[in-house]
């Protein structure tokens, strides 16, 4: 027969799981300390999301920034829809550096006046890969300069990833054309 103290410890460590999940997700998500954007910009291939719902049926999927003398970088993504050689989809929208953040946060906008958080959380020193989530850890990019990223790489960043909290169940190779 269990005495009520051990009936209360029962209680107690799923509580206390739950604490250290909650404290690992509260904690603010780091992001790299500066972001060369004249390197940044440029062609970028997703290799790896949590995808979003308007990435559904999204293959081949790319980014391009282009920086502007007005303050703000143009991106334009695009990706095939349902399949490698389905139709290509276009979006263009504009990102702001948040100020006083090294140039690895920015706010990107599609559609005016929505704003999105776009934080820069791990990156390359040759800017070959970058990494892109929210501070809310429910949207993930995973970017590469080429189409494919050597297995050690891709292996290297998801073990970083979940260090930052990230569920990494929820992350979905995407398939590039090449």
């Amino acid at each position: 027969m269990k005495t009520k103290a051990q009936e209360q410890h029962w209680v107690l460590i799923p509580l206390f799981f739950l604490m250290l999940t909650s404290c690992a997700m509260s904690q603010t998500l780091q992001t790299v300390p500066f972001v060369d954007l004249n390197k940044y910009a440029g062609k970028w291939y997703e290799i790896a999301s949590i995808p979003q719902f308007f990435q559904k049926g999204c293959h081949g999927t790319t980014a391009e920034y282009t920086l502007t003398d007005k303050g703000y970088v143009i991106v334009e993504n695009r990706c095939n829809k349902d399949s490698i050689h389905g139709k290509q989809t276009y979006i263009k929208g504009k990102a702001f550096v948040v100020e006083n953040s090294g140039n690895a946060k920015l706010k990107v906008q599609f559609f005016w006046p929505f704003k999105g958080k776009y934080w820069i959380i791990d990156l390359a020193d040759d800017y070959s890969y970058a990494v892109v989530g929210n501070p809310n850890r429910k949207s993930l990019w995973i970017l590469s300069r080429t189409p494919l990223m050597n297995d050690i790489t891709y292996q290297q960043i998801i073990s970083r990833i979940k260090e930052k909290g990230f569920d990494i169940s929820k992350i979905v190779l995407t398939n590039q054309k090449y």
